[in-house]
């Protein structure tokens, strides 16, 4: 959103419009491909690597898109950003319910992008 089009009236709605972005990106886009990483058994070794990728670029989006919400909660949070009242409460605590589904979905994410360690016994037992 341009500077010129910035009003304070409207930091709520979006916040909930940032949000709902983010929030939609992540359960469509990330979550299946982390759950299907997940269940290796549905993707053939040589995909992995491919898949792998995918699901950095995936993740690189979804943290833009983390940022941006993020911005949006800071400007609704700043002195004159925004009216009080219920669909501030509600811009608030969805970006709250986001925030954590970013946080539990990111752990899967960073596990399934960890470069293995050489020393690991998970390593070693797979020779």
């Amino acid at each position: 959103m341009s500077n010129s089009l910035h009003s304070p009236e409207t930091d709520d709605i979006c916040l909930l419009l940032r949000a709902h972005g983010e929030q939609l990106w992540m359960l469509s886009r990330v979550l299946p491909l982390v759950c299907k990483l997940e269940r290796r058994e549905q993707l053939p070794d040589e995909q992995m690597g491919a898949a792998l990728a995918y699901l950095e670029v995936l993740w690189i989006e979804a943290r833009s898109r983390a940022a941006e919400s993020d911005a949006a909660l800071a400007r609704l949070r700043a002195p004159g950003g925004g009216p009080t009242g219920t669909l501030r409460e509600r811009a608030l605590r969805y970006h709250a319910a986001v925030r954590r589904l970013r946080t539990s979905l990111g752990g899967r994410v960073e596990r399934l992008l960890a470069v293995p360690d050489e020393n690991s016994p998970l390593e070693h037992a797979g020779r």
